[in-house]
């Protein structure tokens, strides 16, 4: 029989906070989080893909000029659908000219905004089967796709589509600062290496015999 001076027993309730801990609590709701640290990789983009933007911007100013005057079809620039990280999508601009890489730097905006890294897998398009083959979709996913690759530097005319996407796999599998850097090296190296022997081939064309005969020189002596 329960004593009518005795109250019914209540379920134990914690400790209300203070008043300084709700306000606390309420300013720490309001703070926005803080952005998460860039990685070594982000880091290289933003530091080397500025400066090259900023070193480019002269030449790609003056093509885009080119480009206007002559009022190709088309426009100065390319549009194009491509799929970025985590499956999602983001249009390609790149100048209509591949003299120079100039079409490659153009695309150098796309890596400071962080759509493009500076290395990293080819950018496909949305729907292309090489996205969806088997084991593929999801290292591609987890990538942002590069100015320039493993693939694009080794690439050969003969070489087949399903050797360039072991090449991207490969890179997913094991890439780092270190490997980024090689890769910048010989994407850097291949053009230039290129244009010396341009210019070598057009020296020996022009340099000949008959420049260093003497006057009334016969070639019977």
């Amino acid at each position: 029989m329960r004593h009518p001076w005795r109250t019914a027993r209540h379920p134990w309730q914690p400790p209300r906070p203070s008043r300084a801990a709700r306000v606390l609590a309420a300013l720490r709701a309001l703070t926005p989080a803080a952005p998460p640290r860039p990685t070594a990789k982000r880091t290289l983009d933003l530091l080397l893909g500025s400066a090259l933007l900023l070193l480019a911007t002269p030449a790609l100013a003056a093509a885009a000029l080119v480009l206007a005057v002559r009022r190709r079809p088309g426009g100065v620039l390319t549009r194009s659908p491509r799929t970025g990280l985590g499956g999602r999508p983001f249009v390609l601009r790149s100048l209509r000219t591949r003299r120079l890489r100039l079409d490659a730097l153009s695309r150098l905006p796309h890596v400071v905004r962080g759509e493009l890294s500076l290395v990293g897998p080819e950018p496909l398009a949305p729907g292309d089967e090489r996205g969806a083959a088997a084991g593929a979709r999801d290292w591609r996913r987890e990538l942002k796709p590069g100015l320039t690759g493993l693939a694009q530097v080794r690439r050969r005319s003969a070489m087949p589509w399903d050797e360039a996407d072991l090449l991207d796999q490969h890179y997913a599998g094991h890439h780092g600062l270190a490997l980024d850097l090689a890769i910048l090296a010989e994407a850097a190296y291949t053009p230039l290496r290129e244009a010396a022997r341009g210019l070598t081939r057009r020296g020996q064309a022009c340099l000949s015999d008959t420049d260093h005969r003497l006057p009334n020189y016969s070639a019977a002596e």
